[in-house]
């Protein structure tokens, strides 16, 4: 088995395993930065929403010798208004520029062409209005809306309301990052960044709910033991799925890395970009709130609860009594000396208790002193006459 696979059976065992639950402080702090940093950059940047959202026109030319710096600016000095330019595989542009209506457009156009000594029969023009894209926006709120309702009924139904709450904070926290993330790099906003979300939503949930599952299933009959709380049984849960959670989010961000990094860094294929980072930042972000975000919620919100509370203290009261047992428990293995040897009954100040002798007969005290004190003592009639005459010859 390989050191990986190892360490999942050992943390499925308990036998090894990090206290996230005991850290769950550090981890809503890290997470509260994290969001007020998204929230501040939404609010000061704002997002980059594309044409479909906000309305323009996309103008797509044939193989040219400009490059993608000169078409920009010859986009932007012919329209006024700001452009985006995309190469194409076979040597074309993509130019798209916001707030332009039909009558302008054919002018964009034309002067386009000249600038860029094309064709403008060749130019394929297309307008999208602002009432499309509100409309596809409204959609997309009302599609996030209806998902998160129907993720709190179904976690109330399978589970209880306090893991569907701890879900729905989940949830909302990874799309905080993403839309933040999105803000602060400056992408355009597309309907494949609504695809995106969308997406990583049911991944990040799919996550929680596999760590709840395992929790609902070692909680069963909590309160008839007192070994573990519940924020100790939330914290086995956790370590028990830890390994397969990091496999299945490394696995899932390889390629979508390599679809933002290689396919829309390297090799240029910007309209990538959009649905490749909402995916890579959403990964990772469910990833994280699955293991460091949701079950440490649940851990909270049923340790208020009054039998869960009674359980703590069950369990807190039976620990102490157990430190208080060994450390009263004398050492009858070693003496109080230390130059004393194990099993030597004299040194250091330390006084054995007296071992009666029952004529070598087991099964009396003399066979209990010598399980405790570790070195058995032959009775006194077993030694009499050894080395020297009995007195009396047959």
């Amino acid at each position: 088995m390989s050191r990986l696979g190892t360490l999942g059976a050992r943390l499925y065992r308990g036998e090894v395993g990090y206290d996230f639950v005991g850290h769950r402080k550090l981890w809503y702090g890290l997470s509260i930065l994290i969001t007020i940093t998204a929230i501040v950059g939404l609010v000061v940047r704002g997002l980059n929403m594309g044409i479909e959202f906000e309305g323009g026109a996309v103008f797509t030319t044939p193989k040219t010798s400009a490059s993608v710096q000169q078409t920009t600016e010859a986009a932007e000095r012919v329209s006024g208004h700001t452009a985006i330019v995309q190469e194409l595989g076979d040597g074309g542009k993509r130019v798209q520029v916001a707030t332009v209506d039909t009558k302008t457009s054919t002018k964009v156009k034309e002067e386009l062409a000249e600038e860029l000594k094309v064709d403008p029969e060749k130019i394929d023009a297309q307008l999208v209005g602002p009432s499309w894209g509100e409309q596809i926006a409204n959609k997309a709120w009302q599609g996030l809306g209806i998902f998160m309702i129907l993720v709190v009924i179904y976690l109330a139904i399978a589970f209880e309301w306090r893991m569907a709450l701890a879900a729905l904070i989940a949830l909302i926290h990874d799309i905080t990052i993403t839309v933040g993330v999105y803000s602060l790099v400056g992408f355009e906003v597309t309907p494949g960044t609504v695809i995106g979300l969308l997406t990583i939503l049911g991944y990040s949930l799919y996550d929680t709910v596999v760590v709840f599952d395992g929790l609902r299933e070692s909680s069963k009959n909590v309160t008839k033991q007192t070994k573990y709380t519940y924020s100790e049984i939330a914290n086995r849960s956790i370590n028990g799925t830890l390994v397969r959670s990091i496999n299945t989010t490394v696995v899932a961000l390889l390629p979508v890395a390599g679809l933002l990094f290689i396919g829309g860094g390297m090799l240029g294929g910007g309209m990538l970009n959009d649905i490749a980072l909402s995916l890579f930042v959403g990964l990772a972000a469910g990833a994280y709130s699955s293991i460091f975000i949701a079950t440490p919620l649940v851990a909270d919100f049923k340790e208020r609860q009054p039998e869960m509370k009674a359980l703590a203290k069950r369990v807190r009261n039976k620990r102490l009594k157990a430190a208080e047992r060994e450390a009263n428990e004398p050492d009858d293995e070693q003496g109080d000396d230390p130059g004393g040897e194990p099993g030597d009954g004299g040194g250091g100040g330390g006084v054995r208790p007296p071992v009666s002798v029952d004529n070598g007969r087991g099964g009396g005290p003399a066979a209990a002193g010598a399980g405790v004190g570790g070195q058995r003592r032959q009775p006194s009639s077993r030694g009499r006459g050894r080395g020297r005459p009995s007195g009396k010859r047959r």
